[in-house]
């Protein structure tokens, strides 16, 4: 449950998410349930408990990775007067589309090395791998819509004075969110829209191809934000059209105008008295004339006209402007490509980080996904924030950051969603996860399904959205839409709901209120989520042996860790879901199929390793000592440093370790206390 409600920026109702800034035509555009919103933005944001997971080096940037909602995220910055100076996200689009995450099965330590001294390299394609769902991007326009406002809302309400907002969007929903961002920010703190050319022409059957995402550019205030220009170097085109002159040491020159429209006075240049041509004035003052030409910068051409004389070696290059065309996605070849869907290059964050923040500001995205904000910004000198609910942005943007030797804190928000892997797969699971539940397509999309009870017949299920955080907390005004709004559409022969939650206001005050408003005839049974949630939690199993030993060709001994055996029984049924799908296919095409297959070891499901040997509190943030990650080619990355070596199986430290700590291939991670 919240600890308390933080109020968003002061001004927050001016816009009230109506869209009305069509007065001028006369035309009001409205969306469904635009009115539910001010109860919540009335409400405020969601203060939850914030707990510390892990430190990595003394992160005196207090630079944050916190895995939880936008929302709580903002929530917990405001309550701690943090200010963000620069935010780019890149939320959900709206598309339609699910994203998965390709999970390679490691190669088995105990037979790598043979494949080594063999010389056979292992080609990506040919890596045995499945897909497990990070998040869908699946939403109708007017809750897209409402959860847009209320993000944004928050965002603002922890922006500094000077600080910008870049929001990614593609053709799906981008300008009904520009026009959501001119209600939030005012028109008049619209910077820019940036296009993005994403990828090359593609063949569609009919229409043009969509081949630019959309980036729109606001200030929290434009009057002071931070902006530096950036220049991309003159092309050899460009250099060869218009700086042809040369100096007779070699200096390339141009020989620009020195007029501007609009009316002016005669200036003196070398003795003579020139008028501007009509229309057109003088750029500079007579002193500044007369410095130019003693400085040789004014000269005078064939027909008498004076002509400013611009080096190119004293220019920084062309001033860049609001189409993007030099930066390409990131392709499957590229260095930084970490197998993450959605993945921006590092390129792009570049650009947006140095334009609009200065060294030792602070850089947030809220929407995380792939670290490459945080990544950048660290590169860059930046403080930074990395929020994301999803478990695997958090451990892909975590090992990305120790690669990239920054230093900051893993947190965790406790709002009772990240009990399970990510909002999508714990609404793809529930059907398992509460007793009985099954769809029932006599009933509205507000019912998960229902339950079959031998005295109350078919009881229809309510059960909040995990990915619309708007209908996470039962209130009094979301048990009235319930009751009013939902429950009078039932079967006549209903006789009992079911309603589940992630937070309640007050449970008494819910069932103070059901007594007295629900006139339908129909019981209300509450039941708090998270109880299903916690029982789903599973721990994989580890046998291993800890010695103290003298590795061969080193000269001191050093404590390891041997892992004998590994088990994850989530990321088997995994494996055996794909191999039945797979097979089930395969036998319809006629084609061959080959299963995934996992030695009794079971170590090929080992992704990472990390020992801590500074303390065995199981409720003390984490501290790798050292830790060990293997890459889908089965080479090992040691304490952020990339390697040729394959995995053998160990992990070594210096001390004697207290803790491990290992993630499975699907991102499950479990802590053993070292048995000395």
């Amino acid at each position: 449950m919240a600890v308390k409600y933080i109020p968003y920026y002061p001004n927050t109702l001016e816009g009230q998410a109506l869209l009305d800034n069509f007065v001028r035509t006369q035309r009001i555009l409205r969306y469904h349930d635009n009115d539910k919103v001010v109860e919540r933005v009335l409400r405020g944001m969601p203060l939850y408990e914030m707990e510390k997971k892990e430190s990595v080096g003394n992160n005196s940037g207090h630079n944050m990775v916190i895995r939880g909602e936008c929302l709580s995220a903002c929530a917990y910055l405001k309550d701690q007067d943090i200010k963000v100076d620069l935010v780019y996200i890149d939320p959900p689009f709206a598309s339609g589309a699910d994203y998965a995450k390709k999970v390679y099965v490691r190669r088995n330590p105990k037979v790598a090395e043979a494949i080594k001294q063999t010389e056979t390299e292992v080609d990506s394609d040919e890596l045995h791998n499945f897909e497990e769902k990070m998040y869908g991007d699946i939403w109708d326009k007017e809750r897209y819509l409402n959860w847009m406002y209320e993000n944004l809302m928050a965002i603002k309400s922890v922006m500094s004075d000077t600080a910008s907002i870049y929001v990614h969007l593609d053709y799906h929903i981008g300008h009904y969110v520009k026009i959501l961002m001119d209600e939030i920010f005012g028109e008049s703190n619209f910077s820019s829209e940036i296009i993005w050319k994403r990828t090359t022409s593609h063949a569609q059957r009919k229409g043009f191809a969509q081949i630019h995402d959309s980036i729109f550019i606001y200030y929290k205030d434009a009057d002071n934000a931070i902006w530096n220009p950036q220049y991309l170097p003159h092309t050899d085109e460009h250099i060869s059209k218009y700086y042809s002159n040369e100096d007779s040491d070699g200096r390339k020159y141009a020989l620009d105008n020195l007029t501007a429209p609009g009316q002016g006075e005669a200036r003196i240049f070398f003795g003579k008295t020139l008028l501007p041509p009509a229309g057109t004035h003088w750029r500079y003052s007579q002193e500044n004339i007369d410095k130019l030409s003693k400085e040789g910068l004014i000269v005078m051409t064939a027909n008498e006209r004076p002509r400013y004389k611009r080096y190119l070696d004293t220019l920084k290059g062309s001033v860049i402007g609001s189409i993007w065309d030099d930066i390409p996605p990131v392709n499957s070849q590229a260095d930084e490509r970490i197998d993450y869907a959605t993945q921006k290059p590092e390129a792009l964050l570049e650009r947006i980080i140095k334009a609009s923040s200065d060294k030792n500001m602070l850089v947030a995205d809220f929407f995380g996904g792939s670290g490459v904000t945080a990544t950048v910004a660290s590169k860059l000198g930046r403080r930074f924030i990395h929020c994301d609910v999803g478990v695997n942005s958090i451990e892909t943007t975590r090992d990305r950051l120790v690669k990239a030797k920054a230093q900051f804190d893993v947190l965790e928000i406790k709002d009772g969603v990240s009990l399970y892997r990510n909002p999508v797969q714990t609404m793809d699971k529930l059907k398992s996860l509460i007793p009985g539940l099954q769809d029932d397509d006599q009933l509205d999309r507000v019912w998960a399904g229902s339950i079959t009870d031998s005295r109350n017949g078919r009881m229809p299920v309510y059960v909040p959205n995990l990915m619309d955080s708007s209908t996470r907390l039962l209130d009094t005004a979301q048990m009235n839409r319930i009751i009013r709004e939902a429950m009078p559409d039932l079967p006549d022969e209903t006789k009992k709901v079911v309603v589940y939650y992630i937070d309640i206001a007050d449970r008494e005050e819910i069932a103070q209120f059901i007594h007295e408003q629900n006139d339908t005839g129909i019981e209300i049974e509450l039941r708090d989520l998270k109880n299903v949630l916690d029982n789903v939690v599973l721990e994989d199993t580890c046998d291993y042996t800890l010695a103290y030993v003298q590795p061969q060709g080193q000269m001191f001994k050093v404590w390891q860790v041997t892992i004998n055996s590994f088990c994850s029984d989530r990321v088997l049924n995994k494996i055996k879901e794909y191999n039945l799908k797979s097979q089930e296919q395969a036998t319809k095409s006629s084609k061959s199929f080959k299963a995934i297959s996992i030695s009794d070891e079971g170590l090929e499901t080992i992704e990472w390793l990390s020992l801590d040997c500074t303390s065995d509190d199981s409720k003390a943030p984490w501290h790798s000592d050292t830790e060990i990650l293997i890459d889908k080619l089965g080479y090992v990355r040691q304490n952020g440093v990339d390697t040729q070596h394959f995995w053998d199986g160990t992990i070594s430290s210096e001390e004697k370790p207290l803790r491990m700590k290992i993630r499975n291939i699907c991102g499950d991670e479990t802590i053993f206390t070292i048995q000395q």
